[in-house]
Formats: structure tokens, sequence, C-alpha cells
């Protein structure tokens, strides 16, 4: 099953059910998936599906401290509710022992020996981590890894 059928058929789930949160988060995510497929001229492939999920997450993160900042504990709630509903579309987290070995075969790969091979190192690790580690932690620990390689 693909995960855009998956996603389907749990929206259709989630609507039998009464699930109006899952309901509607599985249909956000599913139109941003549509409106990019509309932009690209074609279907998404379930790689680029996934990137659509990843960055649902990554924008409710994003808010959910912005809510926080603001003192709105209970959008924060929901914010963080529909990213465990996304969660479940994501492939399993990398640990930080497994982001340690992916980090040092990046720099390895790609000859990197200063902080300002940062974006080689993160292009190479970008396609390894999509949707199993947070952006900024990877860009945390590889400029923390070149700037004691340097």
């Amino acid at each position: 099953m693909t995960l855009k059928e998956r996603l389907q058929s749990e929206t259709t789930a989630a609507m039998r059910s009464g699930d109006v949160l899952r309901r509607d988060t599985l249909r956000m995510v599913q139109s941003s998936a549509y409106n990019l497929e509309k932009k690209n001229g074609k279907p998404l492939s379930d790689d680029e599906l996934l990137a659509v999920v990843s960055r649902e997450v990554k924008t409710r993160r994003e808010s959910v401290e912005a809510f926080r900042k603001g003192g709105r504990e209970d959008l924060a709630t929901k914010e963080e509710a529909e990213i465990a509903i996304l969660g479940e579309f994501l492939p399993e987290p990398l640990s930080e022992a497994d982001l340690v070995r992916l980090i040092d075969q990046a720099v390895s790969a790609t000859g990197a020996v200063s902080p300002r091979d940062l974006g080689k190192v993160m292009g190479w690790l970008a396609p390894h981590t999509r949707g199993r580690a947070d952006g900024k932690l990877v860009s945390t620990l590889v400029a923390a890894r070149l700037a004691g390689a340097g």
C-alpha cells in the first residue's frame, strides 16, 4: 500500500469513527500534497509525499513554539496532537548514535574539513535523514563535528 493510499484509508476511517482532529489533520496533508501535485503536473512519489508530511510536522513544531511563547497552551496542545497523528506516517526516527554515524559517513564521503563544508555535508545527509531526524538537530550536530574537525 502506498503512502497516499494509506493516508486516504486512514482519513476514511477517521471520518467513520468521528475523529474530527485526525480527519482534519490528514485532510490538510492530502490538500498540501494535492496542491504540490498540481504545481508539478504529476503525481507525487512516496518520497515526495513523505517530504510533504515532514514539512507539515515541521510547521506544527514551529507553531507549538510560537503558541507557547504567546501563552496559548490550548493551541500548542492541539498542534502536538496533530504532530502525533502525522508521526504515524513518518519512518522510524534515527537514534542519536545512528545520526552521529551517518554524519561521520557524510563527512568522509564529501571530504569536508571545515565549517564552510556544512552545505556539502547537509546535502549528502538530506536524503538519508528526511522524515527521520529534525533538520535543526542534524545541522547543529554537523556544525559541531566540523568545528572539531577543523
